[in-house]
């Protein structure tokens, strides 16, 4: 993959490189803890080439890598937590061969399949999973027993859960039949099981889960356990897309 190198604003490439939020960044700097090539940098907006320029937070370098951008169909039986008590599989052993360290953005349990996106790019990771940002997560989701138009508006209108009301939802059936209903449903947060305790609430507990898209990513025809990587032009238009609304 060609990497086109720009010069960037020093808050972004240390939130990038998952040291900390932008917001955190400009105190860094202000506070006079960030160097460029051997200088205190103190003015906001200041830009480095993230490859090139020597970077260093209270004397120590920033380890910068080249972004990648990992666009991963999960299976069942495995978890996006990296490190796991439990010793269970986790979603890197799918994508061994990639080469660099990487995490998930956002989460999908363990018995739920579908699109994981995973990066080295912090800024990317927060733009893409924060609440504030409402990025647009699509499932296909199997509920138990015939579902009625009331008790889905109920989702659609957004529902009580024990951790606060859940925000409303885009739902449209798919397929009913005598003892399941199958839904499209589109949400905007990133609670956790927070479509398995949906339908926990209304009485129609998730038979099966699947994550189809997120953002402007979907599967398309990529097979479980399939990965590929994002072009960088899609990455790009996303964050501008993001920092302009």
């Amino acid at each position: 993959m060609c990497i086109i190198r720009e010069m960037e604003r020093l808050q972004k490439i240390l939130s990038q490189a998952g040291v900390c939020s932008r917001r955190q960044a400009e105190g860094l700097i202000l506070a006079g803890r960030v160097k460029i090539n051997g200088q205190t940098m103190l003015k906001l907006g200041t830009k480095a080439d993230p490859l090139e320029d020597r970077i260093e937070i209270d004397g120590q370098s920033l380890k910068v890598k080249e972004p990648i951008y990992i666009l991963l169909n999960k299976p069942k039986g495995y978890v996006t937590t990296l490190s796991d008590p439990f010793h269970s599989r986790t979603v890197l052993e799918l994508i061994k061969d990639v080469g660099q360290r990487v995490f998930p953005c956002g989460r999908l349990d363990k018995e739920t399949e579908g699109l994981l996106i995973l990066t080295n790019d912090g800024e990317f990771a927060h733009l893409l999973t924060h609440p504030k940002f409402k990025v647009a997560k699509t499932y296909i989701a199997k509920l138990q027993g015939n579902v009625s138009e009331r008790e889905l508006d109920r989702l659609r209108r957004g529902i009580k859960l024990e951790d606060g009301l859940a925000q409303p939802v885009r739902i449209k059936v798919l397929e009913r039949e005598e003892d399941s209903t199958t839904i499209k449903m589109t949400i905007f947060e990133g609670r956790k099981r927070e479509i398995r305790r949906m339908g926990e609430t209304i009485g129609h507990p998730v038979l099966g889960l699947r994550r189809i898209k997120h953002g402007p990513w979907e599967l398309g025809k990529l097979l479980l356990g399939e990965y590929r990587e994002i072009d960088l032009e899609e990455i790009k238009a996303f964050k501008e897309g993001i920092e302009d609304d």
